[in-house]
């Protein structure tokens, strides 16, 4: 339940941003409470954002990799329980990150971390 948690949360960073309007992403950038209660930085890591897990069981390890489409980030997100890797997405309103994370587009979990 917790892999579902950490992974959804990261990849629905941006489920409920305003695709395609031409409006910028509210920052991403900074310290995230996930879902299950661990502590993620987001920081910029070439032209994308890295998700590290900075408390925990697998605290120090990077769980994902968003890049901005639009208003929402979009990219890769990795389940550190089981080691699997989904296509995920978020969008940040205000000090909420929406997280998606979905297998083959169609099975998605969704969660909501809060800015630290």
């Amino acid at each position: 339940m917790k892999r579902i948690s950490i992974l959804a949360a990261a990849f629905s960073f941006f489920a409920f941003g305003i695709a395609g309007t031409g409006h910028a992403a509210e920052a991403i950038e900074g310290n995230w409470k996930t879902a299950s209660g661990e502590t993620a930085e987001i920081g910029k890591c070439g032209g994308a954002f890295c998700v590290t897990l900075k408390t925990g069981k697998h605290a120090g390890r990077q769980i994902g990799k968003l890049s901005p489409k639009g208003s929402d980030y979009t990219g890769e997100i990795t389940d550190p329980e089981a080691d699997k890797t989904y296509s995920g997405s978020g969008s940040v309103s205000g000090n909420s990150l929406m997280m998606k994370g979905c297998v083959m587009k169609i099975l998605c979990k969704s969660q909501t971390w809060t800015r630290l």
